[in-house]
């Protein structure tokens, strides 16, 4: 599956697409609000459960659509309860602040709303995070819940499509 934007170019993850993937979770920037940089190991495994994850869990390849560099990680899996699907991101910190993220996003949740017929999605990010939390609320996202979790405070925010 592919899917255009503007700027970028959204594909499923594919098996040529592990040293990128390993790029971005290596990258301290990237992983300073998500654990930090896990050790290969689990990235690998990581990498297979993206791949072999069931419908409707879905990972997409981002890419620049002028230059076909890759740019960052989209995702729609399975929340922790198990009741709902999260968005989940990742990008490259030299492609921050440009409007890809924003642009790829409201792609994917077209996707999820019009394709995979989700009713909703939620996201979940630190609150400390604070230019993530900004674009969960400039796609439509509205914050419902703040816990504790991964030791730090966390933001749920939940889009329910209409």
């Amino acid at each position: 599956m592919k899917r255009l934007t503007k700027n970028c170019e959204i594909e499923s993850l594919k098996l040529e697409h592990y040293h990128a993937i390993y790029t971005l979770y290596s990258n301290e920037n990237v992983r300073a609000y998500l654990g930090g940089v896990p050790g290969e190991s689990y990235i690998e495994t990581s990498f297979k459960g993206m791949l072999e994850a069931p419908f409707p869990n879905t990972y997409f390849y981002i890419s620049l659509k002028a230059t076909g560099e890759f740019i960052g990680l989209v995702s729609i899996d399975e929340y922790h309860d198990k009741e709902a699907y999260e968005l989940s991101y990742q990008f490259l910190p030299q492609y921050w602040g440009k409007g890809y993220a924003y642009e790829v996003l409201t792609n994917i949740i077209d996707f999820g709303s019009n394709q995979l017929n989700l009713s909703h999605l939620v996201a979940e990010t630190q609150i400390a995070n604070i230019a993530s939390c900004r674009l969960l609320e400039k796609v439509g996202m509205q914050k419902v819940q703040v816990l504790e979790r991964f030791g730090h405070e966390q933001a749920v925010y939940e889009l329910i499509f209409k």
